[in-house]
């Protein structure tokens, strides 16, 4: 069969890789794809929202399965596009439809969807301009730290956490007022501070039935330690040592299950993927956030953990047979190092030529914000590269991404060498 992949990133990369090596795939496309996934199939430059050049894509290269990488086709409607659509409506988009992505396209249609089915999740409360007086008055009675979410995408920025007061007043009205983050912060969601070691739980569902795929841990900040700026994440580990059969039990019953019971009872069709951010707070998962999509660097460690046919398991969503379908993980370690551009998170360096590539022994290199200048391979994105390695241990896996990392030269490279600090 003909697959698509919609996408460019490190996360489509790692889809690529995975989905190149089924027994399934005849032709492998990427759209728009960078420097990497050329490896894996051919790129056709279009974007991820440019919903008619996909169509005339999927149609001229007889697609039979797209699989969508990133949140803004989703949130825009691709799925539902294609079921509106005479010649595409029989052609499986893997990938939520526009009602189900509301889970990441709103923070408050999921913090109310969380509220009703019973899901562990921190109080809130959401305002908008017009009831930005009630937020600022709310806020002098809320604990500290306080965490500001704008209610739309804001490309991974708009979430605040405010240690005093002062700042969280001041940036509430930026956020209502002053459309801080555009259309995106129209509506805020007030929430409370939760504490406790963060982890990425991934699912794969037809509606019915799912799979749980490995879980990761990525690490957010610029900074070694987890100092510094936010960034769209720096690294990730897979499994995570605290996730263990009984706390992932606990996941399962409280949170998994709700999730897929409460779309059914809510009538919301969902074939795609549901990344779940979780706070493990004394040894009990808390939501954080949903994701309509799988998470990025978490993707680059989580497919090489998965041993069997990738292609497979989609299937399953797109037949609605996942049930019947074999997941095999790995008991290995995957750790991925994120290799980003001089100056991310702010203005960052582009255009810069990539060396080293061939010098990398034990790890895969996924793209992510790469193209080719002729013959070169040269940096266009803030996170560059994803160095991804599996051994037999955490410490392994660790020193082998770093050490493969290092091999590899473009001017103002940086990464982290602490990735899975906080875990070892």
């Amino acid at each position: 069969m003909n697959i698509l992949i919609l996408g460019s990133g490190g996360r489509e990369s790692a889809f690529a890789w995975k989905v190149a090596q089924s027994a399934h795939c005849d032709k492998l496309f990427i759209a728009p794809g960078n420097a990497g996934t050329t490896q894996y199939g051919t790129n056709v430059n279009i974007k991820v929202t440019d919903f008619e050049g996909i169509k005339a894509l999927v149609l001229k290269e007889d697609i039979n399965l797209v699989l969508v990488g990133p949140e803004e086709p989703l949130v825009k409607g691709v799925h539902d596009f294609f079921l509106a659509d005479e010649q595409l409506k029989n052609i499986p988009v893997v990938g939520p439809q526009q009602e189900g992505a509301q889970l990441e396209g709103s923070k408050d249609f999921s913090k109310q969807f969380m509220e009703r089915h019973n899901i562990p999740t921190a109080a809130y409360r959401t305002f908008t301009k017009d009831t930005l007086q009630d937020g600022l008055t709310y806020l002098a009675t809320a604990g500290l730290p306080v965490v500001l979410k704008a209610d739309g995408l804001a490309a991974g920025k708009g979430v605040l956490i405010c240690l005093t007061l002062e700042e969280a007043q001041t940036e509430l009205t930026a956020m209502l007022a002053d459309a801080k983050f555009g259309e995106a912060s129209s509506r805020v969601v007030v929430e409370q501070f939760l504490t406790g070691i963060e982890l990425s739980v991934f699912v794969m569902t037809d509606g019915n039935s799912y799979k749980i795929l490995p879980e990761a841990k990525d690490y957010k900040r610029i900074g070694e330690g987890d100092t510094g700026l936010n960034t769209g994440g720096m690294g990730s580990i897979s499994p995570v040592p605290f996730a263990d059969a009984a706390y992932m039990k606990k996941v399962e019953e409280g949170v998994i299950t709700p999730t897929i019971e409460g779309l059914k009872k809510d009538g919301i069709p969902y074939k795609g993927f549901i990344f779940i951010g979780l706070m493990n707070s004394n040894g009990e998962p808390w939501v954080i956030e949903y994701n309509c999509r799988m998470g990025d660097p978490e993707t680059e460690s989580v497919m090489r953990r998965i041993d069997s046919d990738f292609v497979d398991l989609l299937l399953g969503v797109a037949e609605g047979n996942l049930n019947e379908k074999e997941i095999i993980i790995s008991p290995k370690t995957a750790a991925t190092v994120v290799m980003v551009a001089g100056g991310y998170p702010g203005e960052y360096l582009k255009n810069k030529v990539i060396t080293g590539t061939e010098n990398v022994r034990d790890s895969i290199v996924f793209h992510a914000g790469t193209s080719m200048d002729g013959n070169d391979v040269i940096t266009t994105g803030g996170r560059v590269l994803a160095i991804t390695t599996v051994q037999d241990n955490m410490f392994s896996a660790l020193q082998q991404a770093t050490a493969d990392a290092s091999r590899i030269y473009y001017d103002g490279m940086y990464f982290r060498k602490d990735i899975g600090f906080d875990l070892l």
